[in-house]
């Protein structure tokens, strides 16, 4: 066959007819590219919400409503706690991934799964507490408190997982040439450090845009804050959106700059052999302020949230224990959790399989549009979603496929995340041998192919249901009158300041979530071949 004849005539393989392309890989069929398409177009719908109304608000009220003090004193506000919080963060996640991973820490198992159990405790659920401890704690040192010991645990974990499959080499190497281990630490180990370092901001700094709960409680103003107190006060819906905007244009400054801070440096080892695991170095007389400084950081971050939660449930009595509430509420919280990460796990698998089997600038769009647009804080899209449905599609408004919609575009990447490696892991020629033995395609499918990738689906699954658990601002205005979960019954009951009735629904939320830590720390514990 000559080559012209190869580029003017598809051929077929011999796994059921796959269509090749003249580079010879095999067209993606048009189903899923039609499924993965439509679920990126459904995904832009906050984004193209926020700039539609900025269009129809007109250039003359939108620079009134954005150029006014208050959004002055929120952006002064946004912009002082990020630069607060996201270096405390990576200091203190970097540090104490160290001092577990890479230092003869006593108990450092112990400290390794203590330091990562903070993230179990939802931000508002800290902020409850700590209000309940220092009932003056307000403005930017409380929201910095707070945000800090909620969310170092985003850059300790991927820091932690980095120094264990670190090689030792280049270390080792730089001992022999003299370097002390300060300066090692510095021109060695923490280059290699980037890539959590830049990851674990993005996600710090994302977190601090979206959180409602634990800064209301506190009565700091944040973007976020204000974006609710005008939708449920006056329902201004021309202000709130305007906020939005800004909002929206926060999250896309923080993705470019941490794309371009990430940069294209690779970190891999290359060469024959195994790597060696680094000898834990010994804390000398450093050992007991290194014990302490983990301790002090465990009590403030695990043991205040979690005491003050157990103080308001046994001062309570047995009265705060509603029995048909809490489990009506829990009941609500589970099929919203199930049913949602079912129908995200869904939308997630036709992207998932497109950049895994068919990978090409388009796929790379599609799916870099989803993790964009799913950025977005909870409550621009519940805005977009309100406004659409109450325009469009009024008899969706405050329902429950609403609630789901909205809960599947916030977490799409959590499901798409874990799909994708898994789909990565299934050899495509057994795929292709199954075919070439005669079952059909779907038959394939269900007997390898969803076989082999069932449990990082079902890993992304319960990652989607611990973040619809702990979701409050899209819940509370997209939800049903009557419908509750365990975070919105917590989040108003504690507006109350019932805070022993909301201390059961945070114990509840706590327990929740406390075996999806463990399971995000083993995974990282895996990732690094441990």
């Amino acid at each position: 066959m000559t080559p012209a004849t190869v580029v003017s005539r598809p051929n077929r393989d011999k796994t059921g007819g796959r269509v090749r392309n003249r580079r010879g890989r095999s067209r993606p069929p048009a189903g899923m590219v039609a499924a993965a398409v439509a679920v990126t177009l459904a995904t832009l719908v906050p984004l193209g919400f926020v700039i539609t109304m900025t269009v129809l608000t007109g250039g003359e009220t939108a620079a009134r409503l954005i150029f006014r003090p208050r959004v002055g004193e929120l952006l002064f506000n946004t912009v002082a706690l990020i630069l607060l919080t996201v270096p405390l963060c990576i200091v203190i996640g970097i540090g104490a991934a160290w001092l577990v991973e890479r230092t003869r820490l006593p108990g450092a198992r112990f400290w390794a799964l203590v330091l990562a159990a903070p993230l179990a405790v939802p931000a508002f659920v800290n902020s409850y507490a700590w209000v309940s401890t220092i009932p003056s704690l307000s403005g930017i040192g409380g929201g910095t408190l707070i945000s800090v010991l909620s969310y170092y645990p985003l850059v300790y974990i991927s820091a932690a997982a980095a120094l264990r499959r670190m090689d030792p080499a280049q270390e080792q190497a730089a001992a022999s040439l003299g370097l002390g281990r300060w300066r090692t630490f510095f021109r060695v180990i923490l280059p290699q450090l980037w890539l959590p370092i830049t990851g674990g901001a993005l996600l710090v700094g994302l977190h601090l845009l979206a959180e409602f709960g634990a800064f209301s409680m506190i009565r700091f103003n944040t973007f976020t804050t204000a974006i609710m107190e005008q939708y449920r006060s006056t329902f201004n819906g021309a202000a709130a959106n305007m906020l939005a905007s800004v909002l929206v244009g926060f999250c896309l400054l923080m993705l470019l700059l941490e794309s371009r801070l990430r940069g294209n440096a690779r970190y891999a080892r290359l060469g024959s052999g195994v790597a060696g695991r680094p000898e834990p170095l010994p804390l000398g007389r450093y050992r007991l302020p290194a014990l302490a400084a983990v301790t002090v950081l465990a009590l403030l971050a695990l043991g205040v949230p979690l005491g003050n939660v157990l103080r308001w449930t046994l001062a309570g009595g047995a009265e705060v224990w509603n029995g048909p509430m809490i489990v009506h509420t829990l009941l609500q919280t589970l099929f919203f959790g199930l049913a949602g990460a079912l129908v995200t796990v869904l939308l997630a698998f036709p992207l998932a399989w497109l950049a895994v089997r068919y990978p090409s600038w388009f796929t790379r769009l599609l799916e870099g549009t989803n993790y964009i647009t799913s950025s977005l804080p909870g409550i621009v899209v519940a805005l977009a979603f309100v406004t659409v449905a109450i325009n469009f599609l009024r008899p969706l408004y405050q329902s429950v496929p609403l609630v789901i919609a909205a809960y599947a575009l916030l977490f799409l990447p959590r499901a798409l995340v874990n799909l994708r490696s898994g789909l990565a892991q299934v050899p495509q020629e057994l795929e292709e041998a199954s075919q070439s033995l005669g079952r059909s395609p779907l038959a394939t499918f269900v007997k390898i192919t969803l076989r082999m990738a069932a449990p990082a689906a079902a890993g992304g699954a319960a990652l989607v249901f611990l973040g619809i658990a702990n979701e409050l601002t899209a819940t509370l205005l997209l939800s049903p009158t009557g419908v509750n979960t365990l975070a919105t019954r917590f989040w108003i009951l504690s507006s109350q300041i019932d805070y022993s009735g909301a201390a059961p629904y945070a114990l509840i939320l706590i327990l929740l979530s406390l075996p999806m830590t463990y399971l995000l720390y083993t995974q990282s514990q895996k990732a690094a071949g441990q």
